[in-house]
Order: structure tokens, then sequence, then C-alpha cells
């Protein structure tokens, strides 16, 4: 029976999956997936999730609940191996091992695509994960509750400043989500006013959302100004150390939340194949999603679907000739791959994909948005509806499109939940700062050098003695216990250890347990 793997459980890995569950008989073939989340995102639900509109548990799917036949292997394949038809798995913990297969599927999907610009890497959030999502909306709640306890000042401004770079759809869906949040928290801050509260995007090319048409990216960016919300186009970050950021037009401020939008990249996986890829690093496939070499010669038994890969667009609406890296190429990239896997294994021939792009359809805040299909443009609440009604549909799952729209019913009738719980970063602080610990024991003195055991033992049993008759007032030293250095030297007198040079010595480091040795005989 052929072993398939997916490297990778994002959409087109999970569809893929999931349909060849459908579409193979059984003992036709045996499936695997490697992910190292349990889960696939709904990436275009983050910029919800990150204003508290979608529960963040509700934009991710289980892929074990859902795959039912198929192996799931919760760690990373770190490298492939086509010739021998081996991968390297690793896990999280233990040692990695090698799987053998005989057909191999890579959907590894994309990460977010950084510059070296100083303080980013340090200081910036992603936006492809949802944990970034929930700890973005964690930090802007945190900081409005830190800012509504301070005076107006440089401080209160920088924690109430944020900072979107990148006017792709994620930076102009989230900088509008963000918005209509702060503009919801205000109303629960009276020390707060609209003016303490600013957004700033940089963008650096000289429109935003390419996606649109010009007409309305530029109705975008008017009702975001609107909004109190500042757009700077034609502009490049130079630097953000430390929350302060420069730009390449001189803008400097300093801001204490920065989110990082600006483009994807295929899985750096591919690196540590022998598979072929192209000049931006994408696995390199035919139409009909199967691997091939720069010359166009088919690779026998690799596949590929979503944004690790570059797939060329047949209807002429791609990037460059090839499809754009969004879930709806990635969905049906991946349902269509499957049927292809399943016919070569049956000896009939794969299906090239043919996908129209559909419009594009974007939420900029609570009862806001865009749509554009061709020449038809709608804007405002229209489209914002028409944005929930398709995402909310295309969510993976009935289970998980219930909770989704359940939970859209319930805010529209309560309203937005504002609660950030930015202590789940570190669940354990609170407890680790109350938790009680064992006691020290009593720091315990050096046994004192001695010519012989039983003259030490008689310095430990005189020294109380000794502290009783030193200088100071008997009765204070009995009812304190407190032996100063002349009981010290009386005792070391006594002893006869006050002789030799090394005497000193021990005469200090007696003295503590001295003392403690004579309140303990005086009670």
């Amino acid at each position: 029976m052929p072993k398939i793997l997916i490297v990778g459980g994002g959409y087109a890995g999970f569809y893929t999956a999931l349909k060849l569950e459908k579409h193979l008989r059984r003992g036709e073939a045996e499936v695997t997936v490697v992910d190292p989340l349990p889960y696939m995102t709904y990436q275009p639900f983050l910029p919800e999730v990150a204003a508290g509109s979608v529960e963040p548990r509700h934009a991710v799917v289980s892929i074990r609940k859902h795959l039912k036949s198929t192996e799931v292997i919760s760690a990373r394949v770190t490298a492939i191996d086509h010739a021998t038809k081996t991968a390297t798995i690793t896990p999280e913990l233990g040692e990695p091992w090698q799987f053998e297969y005989d057909i191999v599927v890579v959907t590894a999907g994309a990460i977010t695509r950084t510059f070296p610009i100083p303080g980013i890497a340090e200081n910036a959030y992603g936006l492809k994960t949802i944990e970034e999502a929930t700890a973005i909306r964690d930090r802007v709640t945190a900081n409005f509750e830190r800012a509504s306890a301070l005076p107006a000042g440089p401080e209160r401004d920088r924690l109430l400043t944020f900072t979107v770079v990148g006017g792709g759809f994620a930076g102009i869906e989230v900088f509008g989500e963000l918005r209509s949040l702060a503009s919801s928290l205000l109303k629960h801050y009276p020390q707060l006013g609209f003016e303490d509260v600013h957004f700033h995007l940089i963008e650096a090319m000289g429109r935003i959302m390419p996606e649109v048409s010009l007409k309305t990216s530029q109705w975008v960016i008017k009702n975001l100004a609107q909004r109190g919300a500042q757009i700077h186009l034609d502009t490049q970050l130079s630097s953000a150390v430390d929350g302060k950021i420069e730009t390449s037009t001189g803008l400097v401020f300093e801001s204490d939340t920065i989110i990082w939008t600006a483009g994807v990249m295929a899985h750096p996986v591919l690196r540590n194949t022998d598979l072929p890829i192209e000049e931006r690093g994408r696995l390199r496939l035919g139409a009909d999603l199967r691997a091939r070499t720069e010359d166009g010669d088919v690779v026998a038994d690799a596949w590929g679907a979503g944004d690790v890969s570059a797939v060329p667009d047949l209807s002429g609406g791609g990037v460059a000739g090839f499809c754009v890296p969004n879930a709806q190429h990635a969905v049906r990239q991946g349902k269509l791959l499957a049927k292809n896997l399943v016919g070569s294994l049956r000896g009939d021939e794969p299906r090239d994909y043919f996908h129209k792009n559909a419009g594009a359809v974007a939420g900029i805040g609570l009862g806001t948005g865009v749509f554009q299909a061709g020449r038809i443009a709608v804007k405002g609440f229209v489209a914002w509806g028409m944005h929930r009604g398709y995402h909310g549909l295309a969510m993976p799952m009935w289970e998980r499109k219930i909770r989704v729209f359940a939970g859209w019913f319930v805010q529209a009738i309560t309203g937005r939940d504002i609660v950030g719980i930015e202590a789940r970063n570190e669940p354990r602080a609170v407890f680790e700062q109350y938790a009680a610990r064992p006691k020290t024991t009593p720091r315990q003195a050096p046994a004192a050098p001695a010519a012989a055991g039983t003259e030490a033992k008689s310095a430990a049993k005189a020294a109380p003695k000794a502290a009783a008759k030193s200088t100071a007032p008997k009765s204070t030293a009995v009812k304190t216990g407190t032996a100063k250095t002349g009981a010290a030297k009386s005792t070391a007198a006594k002893t006869g250890t006050a002789k030799a040079p090394a005497a000193k010595t021990t005469e200090k480091a007696a003295a503590e347990p001295a003392q403690s040795e004579a309140t303990t005989a005086s009670q």
C-alpha cells in the first residue's frame, strides 16, 4: 500500500487529507500528515481575533478531530530527500527519525517575510498565527489599562500609539479592526480621550491594497483618516529600536505596539530538500500541481499546493503569472490535489488548476468593509456584511462555522467583549510569586581547627560560659544572648585557642554560632 506524506497541516494540507479520506478506497493508500501544531488556523480571521470579534479557538480547526483515518504526527519535517524518498521528522522532544514515503505532498505554507531593520525582530508582532493575534489583543487592552492610570505625557502617548507596517489586505484589516477596538475601549476609560490614541500605518508603495481598484483604496484611506488613523505612503521603516519609530521621510515617534504585515515568503523547509525551487524560494509546480524542473519535466511522486508553491495562474489574473498566496487558492488547490492524487493512483491523468478570482472582500472595523469584483465596488456596511458572510461560510467544518456565527450573534446583542488576558503570556507568575518555599537551614559555622577533637568540643561548651563572664553586663548577656567580641576573646583565652595566628579566623567564624548557643543556653 503506497504511503502518502503530507508536509504541513494548513489550508492546503488539511483539505488535501480531508478529501483523500473521502475519495480513497479502503486500503488504497496510507496517508500521514506532519505538522508541529494540532490545528489549522483560518488566517482571514486573525484581524478579528486581534480585535476581539472572533474567539481565538473558533478560528482554528482541530486536525485530529476531523481527520478520522489519517495518521497525524505532531512534529516538523526538517529535510526531504526525494531521491531516496525519505523525510527527516523532528519532534519537539526526542530524536529525529527518517520517514519513508512513496508520494510526498508539500503544503508547508508560508512565514512572515521581514527585512533586517533594527528593532523589528526584538519588538514587533507578526500576523500569521493565532498566538500572535491573541497577544496583540491582550497588548492593546493592557495598554489602555496602564495608560488610564498615567497623567498626560510621553509615557502615556507611547502606550497608546499603535503602528502597523504593510498596507496589504492583512495590514489594512488589522489596522482598521484595532482602530475600531480602540474606539470601543475609550467608552470605558473616561480618563482618556479620542485625541490620546494614535494609529500609524507605514507603506513603502504609493498605494494600499493592490487587490482592489485605486479608487476603492483611496476610499479606505479617507475612511480611516476620518476615524483618526494616519497612513504614510511612499514611506519605509528605518528603525524600531526600543519602540522608537524612524522612517525614510524623517517621521519619528514612540510606539509600544508594532505589527509587521509586510509580506510573506515560502516556508524555509524547502531549502533542505532536493525538490525544484524557483527564484523566489517556492516549490516549482505545473498547473496540475505536480513538481516540475526548470525545463518543465515532471518530478515523479512529488506534489504541492498553497502558499509554499508557485502555481501557474491560468486565469491570467495572478501576479507574474502565478496564483497569489491566499486562502482562496490554497483551499481549492488542496481539494483538486486530492482528486489528482487519487486519479494518478488509478491511472488517470491529473487536471489543471483553474480558478478565476471571485473578488476581494475586507473588513476594516466593526460595520465597515470593502468588496471589489472587477469594476464592481461595494463599500461600507453592506460590504462588511458580505465580508462576514463569505468568511463565516468559508471557515472549514460546520461545527466551527456555527461557533463563529454564534459568537457574532452574541456580540451583536451584548456588545464587544473588551476583556484582555495579558497575564496568560506568563501564567505561572502569580503562583510563583506567592508559592510557599522550603525554609532555609541556619548557616553552620565551620569546625574550628584544634590539636585534638576533644579540644574543639570543650571550646564549644565553654563559649556560653565565656560569654556570661565577658565585659558586658552579666544580665544583658544572659537575657539577650549577645556575645560581643570581648566574650569571644575571653572564650578563646580559656580554651587556649587564641595563641596561634589561626585563632583569629576561628574567633570570627565562631562568634555568630556562639551567640546563638548563648541564647539557647540562657532560655
